[in-house]
């Protein structure tokens, strides 16, 4: 089974412009993210695809492999798809370009879902994070699922799920943008059409959901800071520097 990694990484953002290329205890947010996905020694290669000449000079100059997109695209697995589509691979991992506390023992679980899946009932597996804090529950910018009994995915939301109408044992997963796609899934999604629930909660998970693609979650219990805002990088320079 031959298994890669990818990183997707446009260098503008809404809520944080240039986010990737910016400083994280001595390096870009874009570099370590890079680095801590080849350090798990779990793929036969890892890149980054980008849009953004700074970006892709950053991760070659410092001995990474990258690739240019060709296109424009509405989204990271949008941009892989056309990377990986004349690839012969099995399995891709979509890994955050904002996700730099990426470790081996969650990427490890998520793999172990195809390794496992004989008859390749699952299409795309992903990552969740017991949350239970109530400001981290409600705040938009984490997005939370609600898995079924054999954990998988039901609904995506940047909305509290389950709704705790009363004294409530709810349990919060919240999703963490690492997803792992069977090569055909993935060429799959991306010629789907964007429906009204993507559309609204601005979630490309949900086009997974709406087009009946099975999603495994698998959870873990990894630190899971995405770089979405200024705070947040605060919040992961004191973690890196406090580990480092």
């Amino acid at each position: 089974m031959k298994i890669i990694a990818m990183i997707p990484a446009r260098y503008e953002a809404s809520r944080f412009p240039g986010k990737l290329m910016k400083d994280l205890a001595g390096k870009t947010v874009i570099l370590r993210t890079y680095e801590a996905t080849k350090q798990s020694n779990l793929f036969d290669e890892v890149y980054v695809i980008t849009d953004s000449d700074l970006i892709y000079n950053e991760i070659i100059a410092n001995g990474g492999k990258a690739i240019k997109s060709k296109k424009e695209h509405e989204s990271g697995s949008d941009r892989i798809a056309e990377a990986v589509e004349n690839l012969d691979i099995d399995i891709v991992v979509n890994v955050q370009g904002d996700e730099p506390f990426t470790k081996k023992e969650a990427l490890s679980k998520l793999l172990e879902v195809f390794k496992t899946d004989v008859k390749k009932e699952i299409a795309i597996a992903s990552l969740m994070l017991k949350m239970d804090d109530s400001d981290e529950i409600n705040n938009p910018n984490n997005v939370k699922v609600v898995i079924d009994e054999q954990n998988f995915a039901m609904y995506f939301s940047r909305s509290p799920i389950p709704y705790p109408r009363e004294i409530s044992t709810a349990i919060y997963y919240k999703h963490i943008g690492i997803y792992a796609f069977r090569k055909e899934s993935l060429l799959k999604f991306t010629k789907l059409p964007v429906n009204r629930l993507e559309a609204t909660e601005k979630l490309e998970n949900l086009r997974f959901i709406a087009n009946g693609l099975k999603v495994k979650m698998v959870e873990t219990n990894q630190i899971a800071i995405g770089i979405d805002t200024p705070e947040d990088l605060e919040k992961a320079n004191k973690i890196f520097k406090n580990n480092l």
